[in-house]
């Protein structure tokens, strides 16, 4: 005898109804409406960038070729406030001091951070006290580093003289001094800047196969061929993108001039961007300071696209 299995009673048997899908026409206006949204939040961006970076840029080229001080209305001069500006004798040494630390920034400040991020990917232990301590200056600052850096560069009571005499070396005025005052605010940026630097070349270095490693290692590459090899190649583009941002960066410095040494001695550190703040705020001279700034603009401007041609076709070539 064969059973079959009990059929469930007609109203336990539970109906669902088919859904019909949403019209067309509401989904279209869901779409809008993230569309429209997503543009107010781009709106709210431009806005601000309009308002605090392409209006004060464009305002500073056309007073360049005005007679402007506040309070008082713009009178147009032409290219009278380039003609006096380049006359100036602080110009020459500016232009100077700006390239000279710009070169030795170059030297030790972008050299440093790569064989740092170097050692810390070969730590096996502590990586991320490590990391933190290089990049604690970034967190500092940067008018409190520079006035840490004052008091420590001072010829008197300063630490560095202080542990010289403890060596029984002899003493360097620093800061003071003519000839060591540019070196010295290099050392200062380099410290106060380079946490950053190190962070990314480290994410870069981490990023690169180990097998690359294993297989130079094999082939008997020692550790700075490994890194001529391996590591350089794997981080070219980084390295470039770096280096275009130090330079520019670097062109542009003005906090350690400013609060350390004032520009001396004997305009020994004076560059472009404070002698920029000496026309406008010390010489009430707005159209010669944004004449300046116009020339720094399109050197900075012609530099990185001269740069980014040269990189770009060194790739296409490799």
């Amino acid at each position: 005898m064969t059973r079959t299995a009990a059929r469930p009673p007609a109203e336990a048997i539970a109906v669902h109804p088919v859904q019909a899908p949403p019209p067309a026409g509401g989904r279209g206006r869901r779409r809008l409406a993230d569309q429209v949204r997503a543009y107010g939040f781009l709106l709210g961006g431009l806005i601000c960038f309009a308002l605090f970076s392409w209006y004060p840029a464009i305002r500073a080229v056309v007073i360049a070729f005005q007679k402007y001080t506040p309070g008082s209305s713009p009178e147009w001069v032409g290219t009278a406030n380039f003609t006096r500006v380049l006359h100036d004798p602080e110009f020459t040494a500016a232009w100077r001091n700006t390239l000279t630390f710009t070169l030795l920034a170059l030297l030790i400040g972008f050299a440093i951070p790569f064989l740092l991020a170097l050692v810390l990917n070969e730590l096996r232990h502590a990586k991320a006290f490590f990391r933190v301590v290089v990049y604690l200056p970034v967190m500092i600052p940067p008018v409190v580093s520079a006035l840490l850096w004052k008091w420590f560069y001072d010829p008197g009571a300063g630490l560095a003289n202080e542990a010289l005499r403890f060596l029984h070396l002899p003493t360097s005025n620093w800061s003071n001094g003519a000839d060591t005052a540019l070196i010295s605010l290099v050392a200062v940026a380099t410290w106060a800047n380079m946490g950053g630097t190190v962070l990314i070349y480290l994410a870069a270095l981490q990023s690169i196969p180990g097998e690359l490693y294993e297989a130079a290692e094999l082939d008997g590459a020692s550790l700075l061929q490994r890194i001529r090899h391996v590591t350089i190649p794997q981080t070219r583009f980084v390295i470039l993108m770096l280096m275009l941002l130090q330079i520019i960066a670097t062109m542009q410095v003005f906090t350690e001039p400013f609060v350390i040494t004032g520009g001396g001695p004997e305009n020994a550190t004076v560059t472009v961007l404070y002698l920029i703040y000496k026309y406008a705020f010390l010489y009430n001279d707005f159209g010669g300071a944004c004449a300046l700034s116009v020339m720094l603009l399109v050197l900075l401007g012609a530099f990185s696209a001269l740069y980014l041609r040269l990189t770009r076709s060194g790739e296409d070539d490799a």
